[in-house]
């Protein structure tokens, strides 16, 4: 749905972003993507890709770099050459990562330059379908009631599966077990082959197999419901202030030219 949505708006973002009075590009552009192949992450970064390269007429390269909690990544853009030929797709894990990690080998604020803000998006809460419950409450009383019995997935520690489901346990009060996979196609994969009951899934990769009955939906993680799943209620209808939208942004390299930014 939000691949829909966001292709009628793209040519009008383009048309403010990336742009300088000198050609550019005049080469192929290296879009860093940290999602796993497969990933909602990785999807919407080819949909992204694809799009500045119809714009520009140049190549625009999805690099994934995976990792590390997502900062594998924003390393390798941070030493790039500020010349607008490498950029990161960035998520809310990048933001998250400096109170996650001790140490880090780029600076967030430092280390880029802002290009543009894409696209926020609920995820949603789902299970296996052989999980007995039909609702946020359900599950929540299910989570307690066997405390540690349920497993979530996710794409890593610090990535936004993760993010989602400990916001969720913490304002909750009860306890899942976690189990990392490498990366958001894994994870998702997971939860649908029964490995784990549950996951908080990207809208864009988990529709297909809520239609088709894969996964059973409870709940979207935006603190209203979705204008794309009015059926589905918000998690925050359950409990109150919870509000965790996916988003995606562009950065390069600080010291990039303003006139290409």
């Amino acid at each position: 749905m939000w691949f829909r949505c966001f292709a009628v708006a793209l040519p009008l973002l383009l048309a403010g972003t990336l742009c300088s009075a000198q050609p550019y590009p005049v080469k192929p552009v290296r879009y860093v993507v940290t999602g796993s192949p497969g990933s909602s992450t990785d999807a919407f970064g080819r949909f992204m890709a694809e799009g500045l390269a119809q714009h520009f007429s140049r190549p625009f390269v999805v690099d994934n770099r995976t990792g590390a909690g997502s900062n594998i990544g924003p390393e390798f853009v941070a030493k790039s050459p500020a010349d607008g030929y490498t950029l990161l797709q960035m998520t809310i894990s990048h933001a998250v990562n400096v109170t996650l990690y001790k140490s880090l080998a780029y600076d967030l604020l430092r280390d880029f330059a802002p290009v543009t803000q894409l696209v926020t998006d609920p995820a949603v809460l789902a299970v296996h379908p052989s999980l007995p419950v039909r609702n946020v409450a359900e599950l929540i009383r299910l989570a307690k009631k066997q405390p540690e019995a349920l497993s979530y997935s996710s794409g890593g520690t610090g990535t936004f599966t993760f993010l989602a489901a400990e916001l969720f346990s913490g304002q909750a009060g009860l306890k899942m077990l976690h189990v990392p996979y490498k990366g958001g196609g894994p994870a998702l994969t997971a939860v649908i082959a029964g490995e784990v009951s549950v996951y908080f899934a990207p809208l864009g990769v988990a529709q297909p197999h809520l239609q088709s009955a894969r996964l059973r939906p409870l709940g979207v993680t935006t603190v209203k419901r979705s204008p794309a799943l009015p059926d589905y209620p918000a998690i925050a209808e359950t409990l109150p202030g919870y509000d965790l939208p996916v988003w995606y942004g562009i950065v390069a390299p600080a010291g990039t030219p303003r006139e290409i930014i």
